[in-house]
């Protein structure tokens, strides 16, 4: 399968789901990232230029994706910090559904504003994922939608299935016991962002363990959509 994941900022793919992306590469599937901006606002040091860390992010989230076996990454380019569910984000993402033809694609649950009563979900996060919805339906699967993508070449696609991570609703779950490690390692490599991977490894086994059948496993959560073809 082909299945592209649909992002706001470097390291949101490896945070959400790092380990399914590992277990689906390992399993011979092509994983591509498509990231909506290059996370330049992610640093609370005054001296910190955005355009610095722009490239500082966009290495990181290379090195990132190579640990965990993705095959290319793109960035659209937006502004960090102002994402809009608007019409111009909705074709930039129909555009990559088109070219890339994913039977899946990946992004964040734009209903999430509280989690767990102590997360406020970033409103980049929550304007991917709204407009990354608006993209697969209707607009990548319907020739009337942004005729200009026909002109480019690139004819409507359906997508298969929908994974909403960072969600409150969820319904699937994937077992990312033993390929943990390669998700800790990609979270490594944003070390921009991560000022103690012990202390999150720690946090993480903790938010990501279960039980199944009494064994303990650690799994990612998502809302799956399988959409009627």
């Amino acid at each position: 399968m082909r299945i592209l994941i649909v992002m706001a900022h470097p390291d949101d793919p490896e945070f959400a789901a790092g380990g399914t992306i590992a277990q689906w590469a390992r399993e011979g599937h092509e994983v591509i990232y498509c990231l909506a901006t290059r996370g330049e606002k992610g640093s609370d040091d005054p001296m910190m230029a955005p355009e610095q860390l722009a490239a500082i992010r966009e290495k990181e989230q290379r090195q990132a994706a190579a640990v965990l076996g993705v095959r290319e990454v793109i960035f659209l380019n937006y502004t960090d910090g102002t994402l809009e569910p608007n019409l111009t984000l909705r074709r930039d993402i129909a555009r990559m559904i088109r070219r890339y033809r994913p039977e899946i694609v990946v992004t964040m649950d734009p209903q999430t504003l509280i989690r767990g009563n102590r997360y406020i979900n970033h409103n980049d996060h929550r304007a991917i994922g709204l407009a990354t919805l608006d993209a697969i339906f209707p607009a990548a699967g319907n020739p009337m939608h942004f005729p200009e993508l026909l002109q480019e070449g690139l004819e409507p696609h359906q997508v298969r299935e929908v994974y909403l991570s960072t969600t409150e609703h969820a319904n699937h779950w994937v077992e990312i016991t033993d390929v943990f490690a390669l998700k800790m390692a990609a979270l490594r490599c944003h070390a921009s962002q991560i000022r103690d991977p012990l202390a999150l490894e720690q946090r993480l086994r903790e938010r990501l363990r279960h039980q199944i059948d009494g064994r303990e496993i650690l799994a990612e959560s998502f809302r799956r959509i399988i959409l009627e073809g």
